[in-house]
């Protein structure tokens, strides 16, 4: 129960796409259902890209005891960042584009439901991602996902105004922008073995984009990542994997793999410039390392959210 915590932190990104121009007054009405529970609400924005991990610990050092993110997938990702290893719970009131984690829980899309709902949600201990990329340059922890080629291709190309006025839609514009050129290719070292492939996705959730499953047999609570590998140049032939999402027949496809591996590593052709996202944004590039950090972050969960693990 979230009642037993009193110090909270609502930090919100007032450019998250769902918040819009009414953020002051939907923040104000989630905080205010908070508060008829009990909580001493803390109210703050992000400054921009990257501040909502610093802006995390210095209220910590306040005595914050529980944090809530509002905002998309990005919002919470960073949020998240400064809380691994607190034991310091997260909640989360969906306000982006995709909203992928709050699809995952199955708590709802409205910012102000969500906020009555969390009355019923319980802390726990989840794994959490780590990425390593750029030789060590880069360094980020993740909720969900890391997406490395096609994908994070297209969330390099996704134009910001469009993504603003369209939401969902800049992707697949970005996407489209792909068809016929040749993808780049990558090696992957997991498990043993060497792989080549043209997009890979490392995942702690079975939703991806908020509106498909890619990895399906994966939750939070898992200790391991589900890795599927996509082969082929051909962006032709993500037309023929696409195909087989829609129908739920990834798995088995020809030129896809799926394995569980809590570490790989990522390299790519000196030519080639290879992105990397992380719970929906730009990380960096490869080279790169993924690996399950075990019991580092403290999740507030609905009770329904029981999925089997592996």
């Amino acid at each position: 129960m979230i009642s037993t915590y009193r110090n909270t932190l609502l930090i919100y990104n007032p450019q998250a796409g769902k918040l819009g121009r009414r953020h002051g007054a939907l923040i104000q009405r989630a905080a205010e259902i908070l508060r008829r529970d009990g909580h001493r609400i803390t109210i703050v924005p992000t400054t921009g890209p990257r501040t909502a991990a610093r802006i995390v610990r210095e209220h910590l050092s306040q005595g914050a005891d529980l944090v809530l993110a509002a905002g998309g997938d990005g919002t919470i990702n960073e949020v998240a960042e400064g809380l691994v290893h607190t034991g310091v719970p997260l909640g989360i009131l969906p306000g982006g584009t995709a909203n992928v984690l709050a699809c995952e829980l199955k708590l709802g899309a409205r910012l102000e439901r969500v906020a009555v709902r969390l009355r019923e949600c319980r802390p726990r201990r989840i794994s959490v991602g780590h990425l390593t990329c750029e030789g060590g340059a880069v360094s980020r922890h993740f909720l969900m996902m890391a997406g490395i080629g096609l994908d994070a291709h297209i969330v390099y190309r996704v134009s910001g105004p469009l993504k603003a006025a369209t939401g969902k839609l800049a992707y697949w514009a970005a996407g489209w922008t792909l068809l016929g050129r040749r993808l780049a290719e990558f090696q992957v070292d997991i498990a043993g073995q060497h792989r080549t492939s043209s997009f890979a996705l490392v995942s702690k959730v079975r939703n991806y984009g908020g509106d498909f499953e890619i990895a399906r047999h994966v939750s939070l609570f898992d200790e391991r990542f589900e890795v599927v590998l996509f082969e082929g140049r051909s962006t032709f032939r993500y037309v023929k994997y696409f195909a087989g999402l829609m129908r739920n027949r990834v798995d088995g496809m020809p030129g896809v793999t799926v394995l569980r591996e809590q570490c790989l590593r990522l390299s790519h052709p000196e030519d080639e410039r290879i992105y990397v996202q992380v719970d929906g944004e730009l990380a960096g590039h490869l080279p790169a390392e993924v690996r399950i950090v075990p019991n580092a972050l403290t999740l507030l969960v609905p009770p329904e959210y029981r999925p089997e693990a592996g």
